[in-house]
């Protein structure tokens, strides 16, 4: 990872799509999949919800990083100490990033009802692997 002149990584700085995904394969092949679809833009994948949550609100050894927030997340629900759903009430609770589009990735059968009880405004769910059609029109929807 380069640092900046100001000692900040380069690679938490201007992050167009967040995937947070603790599974190495599946990241891997979510990755490869937005390159197939044309998703060139910056990427960084995290491994769980507490460092997506530090990343996102700049905390930790995110605390430098510039204030720019992701254009999209992809979020994975089942991660070590802060799983999906604790991140989207987190996520959701604070003004500044309510908006943000969030994309769950699965290979779980979900209830999406109680996606929309909960208020947590998801734009879409996808399926592991990754329809790479599917993720197209998502990156294209969230203005990538």
């Amino acid at each position: 990872m380069t640092k900046s002149k100001d000692g900040v990584a380069s690679a938490w700085n201007n992050v167009d799509i967040l995937l947070v995904e603790d599974n190495l394969s599946d990241a891997e092949l979510t990755v490869r999949s937005l390159r197939k679809v044309g998703a060139t833009q910056k990427v960084l994948r995290l491994s769980d919800g507490a460092e997506a949550l530090d990343f996102v609100f700049r905390k930790a050894r995110f605390s430098e990083r510039d204030a720019a927030l992701p254009k999209l997340i992809l979020l994975d629900l089942k991660m070590p100490r802060v799983g999906g759903i604790e991140f989207l009430r987190r996520l959701r609770e604070d003004a500044a990033t309510t908006n943000i589009p969030v994309v769950i990735l699965t290979s779980a059968v979900i209830d999406k009802k109680f996606f929309d009880a909960q208020d947590f405004k998801i734009r879409d769910f996808l399926n592991k692997p990754v329809d790479e059609a599917k993720l197209t029109d998502l990156v294209k929807s969230a203005g990538l």
